[in-house]
C-alpha cells in the first residue's frame, strides 16, 4: 500500500505540472515543471513518512506540494531571461 501511495503521488505531481504548463500558469517547459513537481512531492512524501506531517491524504499532499512548488519557482524571471536571449540573437 505504501508504494501505491508513493507512485500515485508522483503521478498526480506529473498531471498537476502538465496542467499548469498547458493552462499557462508557468513558463518553465513541461519537463522542468514535472521535475520541479516531483521534487516537491518527494519532500512532502518523506516529511509524511518520517515525521507524520501532512495536509491530509497523500493525494492532497501531492496536489498541494506540486502546486506550491510550481507557483513559488520564479517563472516570470525565466521567461524574461529567454526573451532577452532571443532578442540578442536577432
Amino acid at each position: 500500500m505504501i508504494l501505491f501511495s508513493f507512485f500515485g503521488s508522483l503521478m498526480l505531481a506529473g498531471i498537476v505540472a502538465y496542467l499548469f504548463e498547458k493552462w499557462g500558469w508557468t513558463h518553465n517547459g513541461i519537463v522542468p515543471s514535472i521535475l520541479i513537481a516531483f521534487g516537491a512531492v518527494l519532500v512532502l512524501y518523506f516529511l509524511r513518512s518520517l515525521f507524520h506531517l501532512s495536509f491530509g491524504s497523500p493525494g492532497i499532499d501531492a496536489i498541494l506540494g506540486a502546486s506550491a512548488a510550481l507557483i513559488l519557482i520564479p517563472t516570470e524571471a525565466a521567461q524574461r531571461r529567454r526573451t532577452r536571449k532571443r532578442d540578442r540573437r536577432r
